[in-house]
């Protein structure tokens, strides 16, 4: 079942005199499991929906609407599917104790994955789900694969519904379903000739498998060595090659790459981030795969379009490690074309997660204002964070609010830019 979370003004279900609070149990027959449930079966003009109001009463609406007409229910959020794999890489893992609530959940929840591109792993799910992901169309789907040979999957995973794997795929892609593959590579566990074998059984399955991306490890200094290691950067490099290889192969047979090697592979490896037409659509960029590419060619893109703020200003760029080489490369351009504003680009050290987590999105507050404060703030100066690095309550990983951030470097602004040029076009 759904529960009504707030009805639309106008709407048939304002008409109907529905309640927020409501809990839709059935329509047209139907028992409702989930939002994914409620949207499929609203799918009909003529409707029965079965409902129990907020009192405990059992009320039957019959209505009869236009095509596409809306009904007017807004559904409160699904509970989140949780994982039921106990992963070596799990990056939950990795977190601190003090971390907020909320990044404690294992999600592995096949609606997050239709609905937001997340990447699930399918082993919660038996033949009855399977069944309703064909009957209902959820595709494409995003599947985290990480190794086809059963052994290999379910040592990674262990859970040993993880051996399943390529006959679930083939199920899927029988019923008509398209799916985004992922693989988190975790040396000495499933790169080298294991890496090669899963490339060639996804391959092998058809055009179904829409792409695979190969995606570097991820460990913090709570989960290092427990019991995974980073790639070096030989390992990097030759994974890289592998997924070269595989890419040829794919323009040469369907004339597109299909296998991608995430942003962070290149920058383990010491490789320049290839150019815009490796990433075809550049669908992936969620998955980190071509948004470095993407941020760099918009930020030279869009140089001559910012405006002239003069010199005897101070703008701080504050950004992970990963980052902040492609940015300095740039400062000198970005403060001419800015009028001679003094640009200072600033390489944040994670020491909430330990220096072997590099990426912008996962700085704390603290250590943000640490290198804020490594200047003396001054009116006119612009403090540039990462706008990933909040939650939509403007809080920082490690709960710090925004507004305490801003207090604590004032007379400076502070902007969350998701796209510099656009923050500092906001000026």
């Amino acid at each position: 079942m759904i529960t009504i979370a707030e009805i639309e003004r106008g709407s048939i279900a304002e008409e109907l005199e529905l309640r927020i609070g409501t809990r839709v149990v059935r329509i047209n027959g139907e028992k409702v499991r989930d939002g994914i449930d409620f949207t499929f079966l609203l799918a009909d003009s003529e409707l029965e929906l079965e409902t129990v109001d907020p009192d405990g009463n059992r009320v039957i609406y019959e209505l009869d609407r236009d095509p596409g007409e809306p009904v007017g229910i807004v559904p409160a959020p699904d509970t989140i599917r949780e994982c039921a794999n106990e992963c070596v890489f799990c990056f939950i893992d990795g977190n601190p104790k003090d971390v907020r609530g909320s990044l404690w959940l294992r999600d592995d929840d096949f609606r997050l994955s239709f609905t937001y591109g997340s990447y699930v792993t399918l082993t919660n799910l038996g033949p009855r789900g399977l069944q309703r992901l064909i009957e209902q169309r959820l595709s494409p789907l995003y599947v985290s694969v990480h190794a086809t040979e059963p052994d290999v999957r379910i040592r990674l995973l262990k859970n040993e519904r993880a051996g399943l794997i390529m006959d679930q795929l083939r199920e899927l892609l029988d019923g008509g379903l398209e799916v985004h593959t992922q693989i988190v590579l975790c040396p000495e566990w499933n790169n080298g000739a294991h890496l090669d074998r899963t490339i060639d059984d996804l391959w092998s399955l058809g055009e179904g498998i829409r792409s695979l991306s190969v995606v570097p490890v991820g460990l913090t200094k709570y989960n290092l060595n427990r019991p995974v290691r980073p790639l070096t950067v030989a390992e990097a490099a030759e994974s890289v090659a592998q997924v070269d290889r595989a890419r040829q192969r794919a323009l040469a047979e369907r004339g597109f790459g299909w296998a991608y090697s995430a942003d962070e592979m290149y920058l383990n490896a010491r490789l320049e981030v290839p150019g815009t037409t490796y990433y075809d659509d550049g669908s992936l960029m969620e998955n980190g795969v071509g948004s470095v590419r993407r941020f760099i060619d918009d930020l030279d893109a869009s140089l001559p379009t910012l405006p002239h703020l003069g010199p005897g200003r101070r703008i701080q760029i504050l950004t992970g490690r990963s980052m902040a080489p492609f940015l300095m490369e740039r400062s000198d351009r970005l403060s001419q074309a800015l009028g001679g504003t003094s640009v200072e680009v600033t390489a944040v050290t994670n020491r909430f997660y330990g220096e072997t987590v590099t990426v912008a999105g996962l700085l704390a507050g603290a250590d943000l204002l640490d290198a804020a404060r490594g200047r003396e703030p001054s009116p006119g100066d612009l403090i540039l964070l990462p706008a990933e690095t909040l939650n939509q309550d403007d809080l920082f990983i490690d709960s710090l609010p925004l507004r305490d951030f801003r207090r604590a470097v004032e007379p400076a602004t502070v902007l969350p830019a998701w796209e510099i040029p656009d923050a500092l076009r906001s000026l």
